[in-house]
């Protein structure tokens, strides 16, 4: 092997949050540490992400007077693992159990290293709430709004939040419900005078995935971690061992060499950029409706296959449905339809007319759900199909419809309204009679305040303000008979793919045989989810993503030699 460059304890691929709870345990272990950026910015996806991370038992629910265990925790993992008939090896029995009784340790090892985090909005239920285990509350942390000021020159160098104001993503729920929460004009005020305030004393806010980031990246910076941006690795070195000893990366115009004396911790995000790899991996889905930074490629998923690791539960992703509105194709964010189609007097309907799926609920299952429905009848798009009382009450793709529709959305065939549903399933081009047998059974439904079909209202998550109106007495079922009617077309998009190489309880990657190649780990969304083929609840991303890269670094450091 020949001589490197530079070497160091631990090198790092990619600088989410996993890579930064890694990186400060290995600093406070006195060893030295590497992160390694493809992008000009840190952050990854989180960045753009809300931020959340599903932690079960952690000492926030405690602090509330709630209660949960270890034990309730790994029933509900356990329990989801049955919902998927897809086989699932990134998810086993030993991981689940690491990650239950590990990350509420992670979670107060941040907070020990100055990290401000919180409890997310305490009605944030567990998206399958009905399973053993399941918390009708929440168990989503999260950190609290950051001054990006405090990050001195390096602000510059931290990827845009979508939320950049000082207010938590449950106050913004709160604005989003603006007609029906009693609350929301006086939460509106506070926040713009806060704002002010934040102007007059030159502090810059954010909030959300950058705020996590924000704070990571200011005590990683404050522990000596040597943070390197522009820097794409592009090729992991193994020994004459097969142990992995080193990574060659881009610096510039140079390719350099470090070398790793504890390990190498892969954290590069997935491939929701790489149409070539969803084509052979999720097909019917659509790089331009990813919600993921442009150099989510999937580099580090092939170089780890390359080297002997295996790729798992590809077919999967974090759903994120949409929809494609005039004049939003180069937002940072594109609009989501989750909190559309999921409101009272709204349903979703396929191309021929017919509802297939519970509106609420996980977004994950959702965009599965049109991605399968899609193999048997066109669904992609599918319809949301609204009438009068919902434009009265909510947006659609952050307009309201209600009086007259957006001017960017005039003769570009995207909202199509009518003053009967004949004439609405006339105008999307589905078949009359089904569609309107489709929206009369909904409405019996509504009256009788229970979903026949797909029990949609019947979890929590389905009623609270991500989804459905925790304000209205409907909350999540409400009949569609006022005209004028909607229809806004729906495709699914997607935060993020959620396969990548098979890991054990370790972090560290395992070959085809179930030998592991020592001296290398990975986490997040470069490995098959911890979490199997399910979504357990808001946060199920970032949350394994920080808990597997803290566990790798301990099994790294020698700090202890058991994850559980």
């Amino acid at each position: 092997m020949a001589q490197f460059d530079e070497t160091f304890d631990w090198v790092v691929v990619g600088s989410g949050a996993g890579s930064m709870a890694s990186a400060l345990l290995m600093r406070q272990a006195g060893k030295s540490v590497l992160i390694l950026e493809k992008a000009d910015v840190v952050g990854g996806t989180t960045c753009k992400s809300g931020g959340v991370m599903w932690i079960p038992n952690n000492r926030f629910i405690a602090e509330d007077g709630e209660t949960d265990s270890p034990e309730a925790a790994l029933a509900y993992l356990d329990a989801l693992q049955n919902l998927d008939g897809g086989v699932a090896p990134g998810s086993t029995p030993q991981k689940r159990r690491a990650y239950v009784d590990q990350a509420p340790k992670m979670i107060d090892f941040l907070v020990d290293q100055g990290i401000e985090l919180q409890r997310g909005n305490t009605y944030w239920p567990d998206y399958y709430d009905e399973m053993p285990g399941g918390f009708k509350t929440t168990r989503t942390v999260v950190a609290k709004p950051f001054n990006l000021k405090e990050l001195g020159p390096w602000r510059k160098k931290l990827r845009k939040g979508f939320v950049e104001v000082n207010a938590t993503l449950s106050e913004g729920m709160q604005l989003g419900h603006m007609r029906t929460n009693p609350g929301a004009k006086k939460m509106l005020a506070k926040i713009a005078f806060r704002t002010i305030g934040d102007k007059l004393r030159g502090r810059q806010f954010t909030t959300a995935g950058a705020c996590l980031q924000g704070r990571l990246l200011k005590v990683a910076l404050a522990a000596g971690v040597d943070i390197r941006t522009e820097a794409p690795v592009r090729e992991i070195l193994l020994d004459d061992a097969g142990k992995a000893v080193g990574v060659i990366a881009q610096a510039g115009d140079k390719t350099i060499r470090v070398g790793a004396n504890l390990g190498i911790l892969v954290n590069a995000g997935g491939f929701a950029k790489n149409q070539a790899m969803r084509d052979k991996y999720i097909p019917g889905s659509q790089a331009k409706w990813s919600q993921v930074p442009k150099e989510d490629t999937g580099d580090m998923h092939v170089e780890l296959e390359r080297i002997g690791g295996v790729l798992a539960q590809m077919d999967q992703m974090v759903g994120f449905q949409m929809t494609e509105a005039p004049g939003t194709e180069n937002d940072y964010v594109m609009p989501g339809m989750q909190s559309v189609t999921g409101k009272p007097h709204a349903i979703l309907v396929d191309q021929s007319g017919e509802r297939y799926m519970n509106e609420g609920g996980s977004y994950e299952l959702f965009c599965e759900n049109m991605l399968k429905r899609n193999r048997e009848v066109p669904a992609i798009p599918s319809w949301g199909i609204l009438d009068q009382q919902y434009a009265e009450k909510y947006q659609v793709a952050g307009k309201w419809i209600d009086k007259k529709i957006p001017k960017a959305w005039e003769g570009k065939g995207y909202l199509h309204r009518a003053d009967t549903i004949e004439d609405l399933a006339k105008a999307i081009g589905v078949p009359v009679e089904k569609l309107m047998a489709t929206v009369e059974r909904w409405n019996a439904f509504a009256r009788a305040g229970k979903d026949e079909d797909f029990h949609r209202g019947e979890r929590e998550y389905d009623k609270c303000g991500y989804v459905g109106d925790p304000y209205s007495e409907a909350k999540s079922i409400g009949t569609i008979e006022k005209g004028p009617f909607y229809a806004v077309p729906c495709v699914p998009g997607d935060v993020s793919t959620y396969g990548g190489v098979v890991t054990d309880e370790y972090s560290r990657v395992l070959r085809a045989d179930g030998s592991v190649i020592e001296g290398l780990y990975a986490t997040g969304v470069t490995t098959a989810s911890p979490m199997g083929n399910v979504y357990p609840g808001a946060g199920a991303s970032v949350g394994p993503s920080m808990t597997f890269g803290w566990i790798a670094a301990r099994h790294a450091a020698g700090l202890d030699n058991q994850a559980v």
